[in-house]
């Protein structure tokens, strides 16, 4: 999506990024973030004009096209400041603190991010989408630019109060944790509140939570699901099942290619943004799933191998790593790739088969979006089973008809985190599917990132691209990796991935932990430092980075019989009550964390060889049901000697009269060892 139109090119030029490469022929003289741009501010005494934004984000292509791609915005921002863009994907750590200064300011953020700020990389002004000119009520970039240069020009010492206001609002909200011990009754109540709150805000008519625009937030609906499973309350699953019904029938979900866009614009989850992100596939992934081995439902279980399909074979690198994201827009137009008119189906399916497609899908002549269709079961009661039985031929020409389209753009950067998310969706489906391709395709990603994204000291780097990975990772990086390899352990039992893990999580200690204070900083101690240093806890279109850790933290605990990591989830827990039990819902997953340990959980080692059929059963009656709380060793003989190594308290579990044997520990307790299956099942679903 490079677009030469005859001129000499940026500083972004030699950039891996899509995003920063999208604008590097911009006639606007941009640099990446860096310290020549900051050099040059500081030597030209000019403000710095940071703009945030993602190569799939829609309104990041408008504001390049209105603003950034006219000489005389150019020219205001050449002439008058220094422009730096940033790709939010690879520097989380710049734009979590500027989202940040964004959301303090005006109260809300999104993409395109922009903040002015001096050479010292102080902010004064901050918003998101500007057109070039001020209309309906929104300033336009050239007013704004104007009036800061002026400012910056003759009233300058209050742009530099403004700055240290902001910067001091910053650091007060990173130090002021209100820091407690959470009693097992404030634990209950704290969880019990959250769910009242996600049941008040839940849209009983389409599902999902508010009106729009609206967001899967897989993680809401997995406490939810943990919550059932703790308590008992048929509600909070009813909530789950509702939602995840309502989005796979709405026009948020691709029913000819697969695979859910980031969110719906409207209430009943019809019209998304277009853009499809790894990370929101990898989690709902997940929540189907989960909600298929409570319901037995095979429609949950079929969305989630569709959106896997549509991964590996879109989104899925040559070497086994997962891009990014692809594009809303297509030919300049949002959405143009993914919606049809009747007479574009039937010219592909036929005059009879194509009417009864357009009739089941809702295609219309008036259309539901700018004149066309998106595809969609909304009001349609039929399961996903028996649609797909009989029209499967009918999506599969679709399909191959829109493979002749000019297809969106698609970011092809590796991440490091989102890739983390995307191995434990497929060692989840490996596990509930029992489906060895998912499985290797897990085991591919780990070797392309321990081969392309660790280097030779074992540090993560968060950004591959071209043959190049760059940037320290960040915390997000580490959690959910070691949350991957924890799903890939459970469901391969090869004990590199425990050991990667265990190293992993330590790193990760070693670079992010506050010894003083506890939680995670959101950048490593070795790394660049900017105007603050956060500890995110807020869990927004993912979990955060010290949420998914702290989970990691109690199931490592058991899974390796170290204590130690257990102290670390209970730091966890004591610096950051205070901040969730003033908005719990927002921070759900880090309260999954808490009915971790709140059901005590279940450790469970089997005893015996991988193949023996009694073996097989355990494991089998294991995964067809929903053990959130519970984790699962295999000792095998022949793996035995380097698992004990790793996990000592296996050493003693042997087998009884060479048959599988589990020893199943619960709330500190272990119970007589069972070779019984029917005693086993039994067991643990009791």
């Amino acid at each position: 999506m490079i677009k030469n139109q005859n001129r000499n090119p940026n500083h972004l030029i030699n950039e891996k990024s899509p995003y920063l490469l999208q604008h590097v022929y911009n006639p606007v003289d941009w640099y990446p973030w860096g310290k020549d741009a900051f050099k040059r501010a500081k030597e030209e005494d000019k403000p710095i004009f940071l703009s945030i934004g993602y190569s799939t984000c829609h309104w990041c292509h408008v504001m390049e096209r209105e603003s950034f791609e006219d000489e005389e915005v150019a020219e205001v921002l050449n002439e008058n400041f220094i422009s730096i863009k940033v790709d939010r994907e690879e520097r989380p750590d710049v734009d979590n603190i500027y989202m940040a200064v964004c959301q303090t300011l005006t109260g809300r953020g999104g993409w395109p991010l922009t903040i002015i700020m001096d050479p010292a990389k102080k902010p004064f002004f901050a918003g998101t989408y500007f057109p070039k000119k001020s209309r309906r009520g929104r300033r336009g970039l050239l007013e704004i630019l104007n009036k800061i240069q002026r400012a910056w020009m003759n009233d300058r010492q209050d742009l530099i109060d403004s700055s240290e206001k902001i910067l001091n609002v910053l650091q007060k909200r990173s130090d002021s944790h209100v820091t407690g011990t959470l009693s097992k009754k404030e634990i209950h109540d704290l969880v019990y509140d959250t769910f009242k709150r996600l049941k008040a805000n839940f849209d009983n008519k389409h599902g999902g939570f508010g009106t729009s625009p609206k967001f899967p937030t897989p993680h809401n609906l997995m406490f939810l699901l943990r919550y059932w499973k703790l308590i008992g309350d048929h509600e909070a699953l009813q909530v789950v099942q509702k939602t995840l019904d309502s989005m796979w029938r709405g026009g948020i979900y691709d029913h000819i290619g697969y695979g859910f866009s980031r969110y719906s614009t409207d209430r009943k989850w019809l019209a998304p943004h277009f853009e499809k992100m790894l990370y929101d596939n990898a989690l709902l992934v997940i929540a189907y799933l989960e909600l298929y081995q409570i319901t037995n439902k095979k429609d949950y279980a079929q969305i989630a191998k569709e959106t896997l399909d549509y991964i590996m074979r879109d989104m899925t690198s040559p070497e086994g790593g997962f891009y990014s994201a692809e594009d809303a827009d297509s030919e300049g137009e949002e959405g143009k790739f993914y919606v049809w008119t009747p007479e574009e189906v039937k010219s592909v399916l036929g005059e009879k088969e194509g009417t009864r497609f357009c009739e089941l899908y809702n295609i219309t002549s008036e259309g539901n979006f700018e004149g066309k269709s998106i595809l969609n079961l909304i009001g349609n009661k039929r399961g996903k089973i028996a649609i797909d039985k009989e029209f499967a031929q009918q999506r599969q020409k679709l399909f191959e008809a829109r493979e002749e389209r000019v297809h969106p753009h698609k970011d092809d950067k590796i991440l490091t985190s989102w890739n983390g998310l995307m191995i434990a969706a497929m060692a989840t489906a490996a596990q509930v599917l029992d489906d060895k391709k998912y499985q290797e395709v897990a085991e591919r990603a780990v070797d392309f990132i321990s081969k392309n994204l660790r280097r030779e000291d074992g540090r993560l780097l968060a950004r591959y691209r071209e043959g190049e990975a760059a940037y320290l990772g960040y915390v997000d990086d580490y959690a959910y990796l070691v949350w991957g390899l924890i799903e890939l352990y459970e469901v391969s039992f090869k004990t590199k991935y425990l050991k990667m893990a265990k190293e992993l999580n330590q790193d990760m200690l070693n670079y992010f932990w506050d010894e003083e204070h506890g939680g995670l900083y959101f950048y490593g101690e070795d790394s660049e430092e900017l105007i603050t240093r956060p500890k995110e806890i807020y869990d927004g279109a993912t979990p955060s980075g010290n949420s998914v850790a702290t989970l990691n933290l109690l199931r490592l605990a058991k899974l390796l019989g170290d204590e130690e990591l257990d102290k670390k989830a209970e730091e966890q827990f004591k610096f950051f009550s205070g901040k969730v039990k003033q908005n719990p819902t927002a921070y759900t997953y880090f309260l999954s964390a808490l009915l971790f340990i709140q059901n005590n959980g279940k450790e469970i080692v089997i005893t015996g060889e991988r193949d023996h059929a009694n073996t097989k059963k355990m494991l089998d009656g294991l995964r067809k049901k929903f053990t959130p709380f519970t984790v699962t060793i295999l000792n095998t003989e022949n793996e035995n000697e380097k698992l004990s190594e790793l996990v000592p308290f296996v050493a003693d579990q042997e087998s009884i009269r060479d048959l599988p044997t589990a020893y199943i520990c619960e709330n500190y307790a272990c119970e007589a060892p069972i070779t019984d299956i029917q005693k086993f099942v039994k067991r643990i679903n009791s």
